[in-house]
This record gives C-alpha cells, sequence and structure tokens, in this order.
C-alpha cells in the first residue's frame, strides 16, 4: 500500500508543473493585420457569373492590389472584407443592386455611325468609351440605323448576381497605424 501512495506522489509532483505550464499566459506574439479602413490589401479572385461561367481571374497573375475604405470595390464586396487575415478564403455572392445595379433602359446614347470603327458596327460589340469628364466606361453596341448607331450606356454586369471567390494574399494596416490585438 505504501508504494501505490509513493507511486501516486511521483505522478502528482510531475504532474503539477505540466498543469502550471498549461494555465500560465503564454507571450503573444503581434495579431496578423485584419482588413479595416485603410488597409492595402492584396487578393486573389476569381469572377463569375451566378452560372458558373467565369468572367475574370487573377490566379496566377499579380495580385490585385486596393486601399480597404476608399471605393475602389464595389461597396458590397468591400463590407464581406472586413475582418479577413492573410491565407483566408471566402465566396462573396453579390446580388445586382450591391453590384454594377439594374439595368437602366433610358442609359443610351445615340452617336454618328462614322465615329465608330468598322469592326464596331456590329449589335453586341462593346467598346470603351469615354464620357465628357474623361472617364472611360464600357459601352456596348445596341442598335445600328442608317447614319447612327444607338450606345448602351449600363456596364455590360448590369442586372446580374455576382460571384467572387477571393483569397487574402496580403494585408498592411492603414498607415501610421498599429495592428489590433486579438485578446
Amino acid at each position: 500500500m505504501i508504494r501505490a501512495h509513493q507511486i501516486l506522489a511521483v505522478i502528482l509532483s510531475l504532474a503539477a508543473p505540466i498543469a502550471a505550464a498549461a494555465q500560465a499566459t503564454p507571450a503573444t506574439a503581434p495579431a496578423a493585420p485584419a482588413i479595416e479602413k485603410g488597409s492595402t490589401v492584396q487578393l486573389e479572385y476569381t469572377l463569375k457569373d451566378d452560372a458558373g461561367a467565369v468572367l475574370d481571374s487573377n490566379k496566377g497573375q499579380s495580385p490585385f492590389t486596393y486601399t480597404q475604405g476608399e471605393a475602389q470595390l464595389m461597396p458590397g464586396l468591400e463590407k464581406q472584407l472586413v475582418g479577413m487575415h492573410v491565407g483566408e478564403e471566402k465566396k462573396v455572392v453579390l446580388p445586382p443592386e450591391e453590384a454594377y445595379g439594374r439595368p437602366d433602359p433610358s442609359a443610351e446614347t445615340e452617336v454618328a455611325k462614322d465615329l465608330l470603327p468598322p469592326e464596331a458596327l456590329t449589335v453586341g460589340a462593346r467598346l470603351m468609351a469615354r464620357n465628357s469628364t474623361g472617364d472611360h466606361r464600357p459601352v456596348t453596341v445596341k442598335e445600328i440605323k442608317e447614319k447612327t448607331v444607338v450606345l448602351d450606356l449600363n456596364h455590360p454586369l448590369a442586372g446580374k448576381t455576382l460571384v467572387f471567390e477571393v483569397k487574402v494574399l496580403g494585408v498592411e494596416p492603414p498607415k501610421g497605424a498599429e495592428p489590433k490585438s486579438t485578446n
């Protein structure tokens, strides 16, 4: 019986330091930065329509880099990325209202036929046009008349549900900000 008590005492004496070590608060390394307003973010993405057709992707290419909160992405997508860390992946589904909106039937203009290159004189042809402020925007040939061409000014993805598959490749905290601790 004494021998059992001695073995139990040895086991308890060995277990005490292990239990104490488990309860000790480990030194914490700085938390990896999360995406927040002002962060510089690098993403890998694939954009699909709701039928699964790939519309755009940068996989195997340079990362897409943007600054969170600077209106460089669709607001619906930007909102879904807040709080993500490097290595995290997410599928984000944006209805038309959170992407390019619903098509506006009145968003069209008629231009002289001779202003367009001959290869663009096909219904459905997509062109890049410049507006009065010099900004470029995609337009689509909607109708070809005798002397003019009707251009649809809606974004080609207006009215479509968009599916983004994103992976965060890099996050730099806002300039002058310390990374937020998760503890």
